[in-house]
């Protein structure tokens, strides 16, 4: 009897090491997800992260919305949201890029008349950005970049030095102030308040992060700081998830942790809606954009500016304390 005991014993002692070996051609771990979903696992890699295997074009992928989230986001931190490749530096990482384009824009094939919203309530709350395709810089998610998009095209002439002159002029923004160190871009998100029916629009920004002399330096020069940018916009859902948006004024919030130029700076609001119609460039314009939502759930939210390129964001795993509100008697009359 002490002898059978002795044998099962080995026997499971044996199974459980063999689970946890090196060699192993699969973890523990994704044995129990594939208990867990009843759902084979691809020879290629975890269930999370199966290889897209299709028999032809006509057949459909084998990821489901959950797969396909997963991708979007491990792609969406291996490019640091998609500013890991910049076409102005070169063409290194441009095929993670385009693949992980891909991805979104068949998450975006999904998509059911559920996910698209009709009323702001449907995409109400704290979002951040988790990827974009746009080139030359994340911050053009703020509506202040997107209107300054859609005001090139109101221009004599849309193109300069053979180039769109929209995405030269983003091109020169990014050049001028995120080289050498000198300014670097951390947490983007965005804050649909329906009740006002305004958007908040927040990209943190850090000044002087690592600036050393070249070769010579080997300790910083200045201090690191910055704050969290704020541009807030009226905005209305209209027809087909279409979000117009217009841009009130820009201010500021500090960013725990990082130190500001001075308490004086967080009062600070800038008219910037006012400010633009005046500009003899913009004609009276207002400074007016729109984004299409072409998918949004739970945990998803994705849209498309006028050229076809796509932001996604997810609700914020840590949120954020906000202390913006605007005056809604004041909004309504």
């Amino acid at each position: 009897m002490q002898f059978k005991k002795s044998i099962v014993l080995a026997l499971s002692a044996f199974m459980v090491c063999d689970a946890f070996a090196p060699n192993s051609n699969i973890p523990s771990s994704s044995k129990i997800a594939s208990t867990a979903l009843d759902t084979d696992i691809s020879k290629e890699g975890p269930y999370w992260f199966a290889q897209d295997t299709k028999k032809s074009e006509s057949d459909e992928s084998i990821l489901s919305v959950d797969q396909l989230k997963a991708q979007i986001l491990q792609l969406g931190a291996t490019l640091d949201r998609g500013q890991a490749y910049n076409p102005t530096s070169g063409a290194y990482y441009s095929g993670v890029a385009l693949a992980a384009k891909k991805k979104v824009q068949e998450l975006v094939s999904r998509a059911t008349e559920e996910n698209i919203p009709k009323a702001l309530d449907e995409v109400a709350g704290e979002w951040e950005l988790v990827f974009t395709s746009v080139p030359h810089g994340i911050f053009r998610s703020s509506p202040f970049f997107l209107a300054i998009q859609e005001a090139f095209q109101y221009a004599e002439d849309t193109t300069a030095f053979g180039q769109d002159k929209a995405n030269l002029f983003f091109k020169l923004h990014e050049l001028q102030t995120c080289s050498w160190g000198v300014s670097k871009v951390g947490r983007v998100a965005q804050r649909i308040d329906p009740e006002t029916s305004y958007l908040y629009s927040e990209f943190d920004t850090s000044l002087f992060s690592l600036t050393v002399i070249p070769i010579l330096g080997w300790f910083k020069l200045l201090p690191t700081f910055g704050g969290c940018v704020i541009t807030a916009s009226k905005c209305q859902m209209e027809e087909n998830g279409k979000l117009a948006i217009a841009v009130d004024y820009t201010t500021s919030r500090k960013v725990p942790g990082l130190q500001g130029l001075g308490k004086w700076i967080w009062s600070i609001k800038v008219p910037v809606g006012a400010v633009w119609k005046i500009l003899p460039w913009n004609k009276g314009r207002e400074a007016t954009c729109s984004v299409s939502h072409v998918y949004v759930d739970n945990d998803f939210r994705i849209v498309e500016d006028i050229d076809g390129e796509l932001f996604v964001y997810t609700r914020p795993v840590v949120p954020r304390d906000f202390d913006i509100k605007e005056n809604k008697e004041k909004i309504s009359e």
